[in-house]
């Protein structure tokens, strides 16, 4: 064939692969709603670096899933809490991979504890990992994307900032400060080529629903019915949003929050 028959073919191949030659970190890769993502940015084109805290066979597995698209990926260990933790996580994705370009900031944890025993530690451990660890990534990733004018931060926030619910106060809390850290940090980047957003997932069908006490669990049909979308979330809907907006087409979108709860807080 000649280059002008093949022209349209490497165009088509370009677009279906819009992160091609990037590099992805997602914290808390290995399981839920971040293995798809890790899954979804590797089909996606990207090099992905899943992270996990003592998730070692999930992350080995869902590399392994990477790989069978001979797509580069790795598996690295940090706890998020520990900032020499992550500047080693950094160090060694960047000497595997390269520099990050895009970074998901999922790890989180669902702390279900009633208001009154809600004592100090419970509150600065809800905030640590589920806002603290964000900055933390983010600090230490995109002064690199601001010298180079590209890059992409991706905040899994989640509808309990704008609803509220009982039980997660702490949590609530946490993923609000999500939303101002996003929209702040938009304002800041911008200027260098760098896109902020949050996605908030809705109630997702994961399988640590079923590590939750009988009492915390709301029954299936009861979250359909308050949803516009009569079906449960998939991480693989979580996973197209951040695929959404990590990719070139999503240049001019920051400081965004995106529900993806199937109509379930109406924004």
């Amino acid at each position: 064939m000649t280059a002008t028959l093949l022209e349209p073919l490497v165009v088509a191949h370009a677009r279906s692969q819009p992160l091609q030659g990037r590099v992805a970190l997602v914290t808390g890769g290995a399981t839920g709603i971040g293995a798809a993502i890790s899954r979804s940015l590797a089909s996606s084109g990207a090099c992905v670096a899943v992270n996990h805290l003592h998730n070692d066979a999930e992350a080995r597995e869902v590399v392994r899933s990477i790989d069978r698209e001979e797509r580069p990926a790795m598996e690295v260990g940090a706890d998020l809490t520990v900032p020499e933790d992550v500047a080693e996580m950094v160090a060694l994705v960047e000497s595997e991979l390269g520099n990050v370009d895009i970074l998901v900031n999922c790890a989180g944890a669902y702390p279900r504890i009633s208001w009154d025993r809600t004592s100090e530690e419970e509150w600065a451990r809800a905030l640590e990992v589920n806002l603290t660890i964000h900055y933390r990534v983010s600090r230490a990733l995109t002064p690199a994307m601001v010298r180079r004018r590209w890059g992409r931060v991706v905040n899994i926030g989640s509808v309990n900032s704008r609803s509220g619910r009982a039980g997660l106060v702490a949590y609530s809390a946490a993923k609000a400060g999500v939303l101002g850290l996003t929209r702040a940090l938009a304002r800041e980047l911008g200027p260098s080529g760098i896109c902020v957003n949050a996605v908030l997932p809705g109630a997702i069908q994961v399988e640590a629903e079923e590590l939750l006490p009988p009492e915390d669990r709301v029954s299936p049909d009861i979250q359909i019915k308050r949803q516009c979308v009569p079906r449960r979330g998939q991480p693989a809907d979580v996973a197209a949003a951040v695929s959404f907006l990590a990719a070139p087409a999503a240049s001019f979108i920051t400081g965004q929050s995106l529900h993806v709860d199937g109509g379930w807080v109406l924004n």
